[in-house]
């Protein structure tokens, strides 16, 4: 697995960098020279290790601001000296005042303080050599925190997968909806992507508990979980919302492209029944409300679900069995009986 490094400075600072750093077959570096862009680069995509230069503006509030970030504690931040006026100061005050300098970094946030020399001397070759040594020790320190927390993760991922899982249909869970969508929402505002959302309802879905048992009703919400996996995209993301609702997350799509998937869904659920067992066959139908991300829609995309939930409503309202949102024309397909069930 390849390393990867976020390099917060100037594309000059690669050049200074050792050899073995800028192997792309074992590195990958990302270089940022905005502290807003950096940020929002952790955050969604977290790397292994900071190289942050210490003369690029933002470079201690970035320090400061990753120390305060619980989740992203993990991450090994190496501060990169290069300020012009802090070098002659090195000169002048010696190693006792290099020593200041350095716990005032670390307590800043950097887990490592190296300084970078630029003018050419032997003298100053030579330690440049010795702080590019010093720089791959540091690297390495990284890359032992960085495993382990990788290790950590696989452990927590088991744990996870159990939490955020509904054990009746297997897809993820309310809970697990709550923490992906503001994650895909963040991801589409930093890429400029479209967002879309899908809330859809069984109709009737009373009346299959009602009339055939709990049993049957917790049969057809696992067979109609089963196939909307199989009628999603690769991209989509199905969450069991609560009793007999869901909700899709259909990421880098826009309103127009949710209307046809939404509308492929309430066709494919409508079209075919659902076989519980060898002797029951039951049609049912969904409705669904759809939204899509807007600039002004909160991160945490209540008022996304919102919107949608109240199409969700309009579509019930409308007659069920049909597809309300986006701005475009309401889809209303042929009406089917509702609960027709078959017994062989």
């Amino acid at each position: 697995m390849k390393i990867s490094i976020l390099v917060f400075g100037s594309k000059n600072l690669i050049a200074t960098l050792p050899d073995q750093i800028r192997d792309p077959s074992t590195f990958n570096l990302e270089v940022i020279n905005n502290i807003n862009q950096a940020v929002c680069y952790i955050q969604i995509t977290p790397p292994d290790i900071i190289l942050i230069q210490a003369s690029c503006d933002g470079s201690i509030q970035l320090c400061s601001w990753l120390k305060e970030q619980a989740k992203l504690s993990w991450i090994y931040c190496i501060l990169l000296e290069d300020r012009p006026q802090l070098l002659v100061g090195k000169s002048q005050y010696g190693w006792e005042w290099e020593f200041d300098m350095t716990a005032i970094a670390l307590k800043q946030g950097a887990d490592a303080y190296i300084w970078l020399l630029e003018d050419n001397t032997e003298a100053s070759v030579k330690k440049l050599t010795v702080n590019q040594r010093l720089l791959l020790a540091q690297l390495t320190v990284g890359l032992r925190k960085a495993q382990k927390y990788r290790d950590l993760m696989r452990t927590n991922e088991l744990l996870s997968a159990i939490a955020l899982a509904d054990s009746l249909t297997e897809l993820s869970n309310r809970r697990a909806l709550d923490w992906e969508l503001p994650r895909q929402i963040q991801k589409a505002r930093y890429y400029k992507t479209s967002l879309s959302l899908i809330i859809l309802d069984v109709d009737y879905f009373k009346k299959v508990n009602d009339t055939y048992g709990h049993l049957v009703g917790d049969r057809l919400l696992q067979l109609l979980a089963k196939r909307l996996r199989q009628n999603l995209r690769y991209q989509d993301i199905p969450f069991r919302y609560g009793g007999e609702e869901f909700v899709i997350i259909l990421s880098n799509t826009a309103c127009e492209e949710a209307l046809l998937v939404a509308r492929r869904l309430n066709r494919i659920v409508s079209e075919e029944a659902f076989a519980i067992d060898n002797q029951l066959l039951i049609n049912v139908t969904i409705s669904l409300g759809i939204s899509c991300l807007q600039p002004e829609d909160d991160g945490n995309g209540l008022s996304l679900l919102e919107r949608a939930d109240r199409f969700l409503l309009q579509a019930k309202a409308a007659g069920r069995n049909c597809v309300v949102g986006c701005k475009s024309e309401n889809y209303f397909p042929q009406q089917v009986s509702h609960l027709r069930a078959v017994s062989s």
